[in-house]
């Protein structure tokens, strides 16, 4: 990166941070402004920007700016009204999920015939998890009832990581490392790398961390400017080491900032919210670089299958599965949609196609495309409607004397 294109970037963080607070209340903010705006500033437009960033390079920014709001998001978790809802997340996760992916399965065999059938499966689960940072406007949106943001957020928290071993396993399916009958025991090993490590850092790093962050606050050891490095620290140590061990980086960060708010730290909100400014920052600069880099490249093989997948991904494949896997829970038709359509797609996917990029595929130009157009679609459609959806539904829920 030259110092021009460091002061275009630095610029804009520091313009839009001066009326952040403004924008967050309109239909224009976060990951739409960030988008626009470097797509504006690259080589496709203005050239103001020219940046050569690999694949590799921002699926590593991409990773460390959702760890970081995995576990923020989750530390901020209200875990009374959870154990109260916890029966949504639960479907939504293993039920909806799985049926996310199948639905997106067929959709993707239908429309792209020249995929291969591993391929196409790869795709849909690309394209499962939702969001915890593109979701962000609704799930701290005071105006939706506190149970449809925390199931919400858990579902955003750890649907990306229950995807990883599937993902893990079609791709090697489909580069042919694996035999179809070695097919059961793959799929039993990355379940329990990813899912099992996952789980077992998460909960070691949020207790042990939790305690020992109390224990300093309490003495007074960290104050100040250190306030901020804690929970930045402690979100990247669990995540890299789960990584480390195989196991899934993303559970792990949800899982440690669940148990790291639910310690009883009186003076979390101090470290959190210092640790949020800097998962801000993170994220602009990686929606930035999306748009100098992806949005333009998006263009080369864009063709209507792929618009139509990914409308159909928002729409059709995500709020479909969360229609059947809240039947029974005699919940109004609107919370169901409304849970049906803040499935917004972003950094996991962001990650994910990197990994399948890296491969090398016969299909890999459709699969990139679009999930990259899926990715915009979402920015757009979810970034616009945020805020006057939230509003709408949460007086609707007011109205109904607040009964979801």
């Amino acid at each position: 990166m030259e110092y021009p294109d460091l002061a275009i970037i630095a610029a804009f963080a520091f313009v839009y941070s001066l009326v952040a607070s403004r924008l967050e209340k309109s239909r224009f903010n976060g990951a739409l402004v960030y988008v626009l705006v470097g797509f504006f500033c690259g080589n496709q437009v203005f050239g103001w920007v020219d940046i050569q960033i690999g694949g590799e390079s921002l699926k590593t920014l991409a990773e460390l700016t959702l760890a970081l709001v995995l576990f923020t998001d989750s530390a901020n978790t209200n875990l009374v009204t959870l154990r109260r809802v916890e029966a949504i997340p639960i479907r939504l996760l293993f039920i909806g999920l799985p049926l996310t992916i199948l639905l997106g399965f067929a959709a993707g065999s239908l429309i792209f015939d020249e995929l291969g059938f591993f391929e196409v499966a790869l795709l849909a689960t690309m394209l499962a998890p939702t969001d915890a940072a593109l979701g962000k406007a609704v799930v701290t949106n005071p105006l939706v009832p506190d149970s449809v943001r925390e199931s919400l957020n858990v579902e955003s928290g750890l649907n990306d990581g229950i995807c990883v071993p599937v993902l893990l396993f079609f791709l090697a399916l489909a580069v042919g490392d694996t035999e179809s009958s070695q097919a059961a025991g793959l799929m039993a090993s990355l379940t329990f790398q990813a899912i099992g490590i996952g789980l077992l850092t998460g909960v070691l790093g949020g207790i042990l961390g939790g305690h020992l962050v109390r224990y300093c606050a309490s003495r007074k050891w960290v104050t100040g400017p250190w306030l901020q490095i804690p929970v930045i620290a402690l979100s990247l140590l669990c995540f890299s080491t789960a990584q480390w061990f195989q196991g899934s980086g993303f559970i792990a960060c949800f899982v440690s900032g669940l148990i790291f708010g639910g310690t009883g730290n009186r003076n979390k909100q101090i470290f959190l919210d210092a640790a949020e400014g800097v998962g801000n920052t993170m994220a602009l600069v990686t929606w930035f670089l999306f748009g100098v880099t992806a949005v333009g490249a998006a263009w080369t093989n864009l063709d209507w299958r792929v618009l139509l997948y990914a409308t159909l991904s928002l729409t059709l494949i995500r709020i479909f599965p969360v229609f059947i896997s809240l039947l029974g829970l005699k919940l109004r038709w609107n919370t169901k949609w409304f849970l049906g359509w803040f499935g917004p797609r972003g950094l996991a996917s962001i990650v994910f196609v990197v990994i399948v990029q890296d491969q090398t595929l016969p299909g890999s130009d459709i699969l990139v495309t679009t999930v990259t157009w899926t990715i915009l679609l979402s920015i757009l459609l979810h970034g616009i409607s945020a805020n006057s959806l939230s509003r709408q539904y949460g007086r609707a829920i007011s109205s109904e004397g607040g009964i979801i």
